[in-house]
């Protein structure tokens, strides 16, 4: 059996300094969602220690079926989400399963490595277990990796400043104007996509809503906005505002304009 005494539960208590959440040698002990207050010097949070999701073939009770409703219920509540991976397992299928309805809700995202302390490490460990994290959640690109150990404390006093940092991401509101300018300064080095000598024109862009940043790309043509040249606009506006830790969404609507 895999020790999973110093996971998610004990990551909570850490912070708190109390015993919180129920720490156990059995995997998914935690069977609902405890909201814990905490104020430090960073902010106030509110930390929401989730049920966590075991293997299809393990659901064996009504109980269980409870704890995954609760979990997804959890993300939506939640502004950041702490994706906790075990060092010594690295991604799984619940991992996977946890992480895709975080993307797909739209939360800021942090991806944290436990049990750190517990890997033999060389020069290169670490790059190549976060080259290993991004190929296995690929839509995952955007959010941060920290490496902590919950049972020591190692850089657990890291992870308010990315909360934060992520948090204000999420929420980030961009001014009308500044977003066109990016935009044409993203076309004047990459044009537009062209199909059969029809050119995409990219008319204006506005935001729509946060939590996440969600944007209004309005065109002349929805059929020759390629999925590639949107993703190279979306990381372009990433790198430009300095948006990390969070999904972006794109809505394109037609709009014809004067000239045609």
């Amino acid at each position: 059996m895999v020790n999973q005494t110093y996971g998610k539960s004990s990551l909570t208590n850490k912070i708190l300094g109390t015993n919180r959440s129920i720490v156990s040698d059995v995997a998914g002990t935690t069977r609902d969602a405890i909201d814990s207050y905490y104020e430090n010097e960073h902010g106030k949070y509110v930390f929401i220690d989730t049920a966590g999701l075991r293997r299809k073939n393990k659901i064996k009770d009504n109980i269980e079926r409870y704890s995954i409703i609760r979990t997804m219920l959890a993300i939506e509540r939640a502004d950041v989400c702490l994706l906790m991976i075990d060092a010594k397992e690295g991604v799984t299928e619940q991992d996977t399963k946890i992480a895709g309805e975080a993307h797909e809700a739209g939360k800021g995202i942090i991806i944290v490595v436990n049990k750190w302390d517990e890997i033999e490490k060389d020069d290169y460990t670490m790059e190549k277990f976060k080259k290993d994290i991004y190929q296995n959640l690929a839509y995952l690109s955007y959010a941060p990796i920290i490496f902590i150990s919950a049972k020591t404390g190692q850089r657990v006093n890291k992870l308010f400043e990315m909360i934060n940092e992520v948090a204000r991401c999420n929420s980030m509101r961009v001014q009308t104007g500044t977003l066109n300018d990016v935009i044409n300064e993203a076309i004047a080095i990459t044009q537009p996509p062209t199909d059969k000598g029809r050119r995409l024109k990219i008319l204006y862009v506005t935001q729509a809503s946060t939590k996440p940043p969600t944007f209004v790309i309005f065109v002349n043509n929805k059929d020759i906005f390629h999925f590639s040249y949107e993703r190279y606009l979306v990381n372009h506006i990433r790198k430009e505002f300095g948006i990390n830790g969070t999904p972006i969404r794109v809505i394109v609507r037609e709009k014809h304009d004067e000239e045609e």
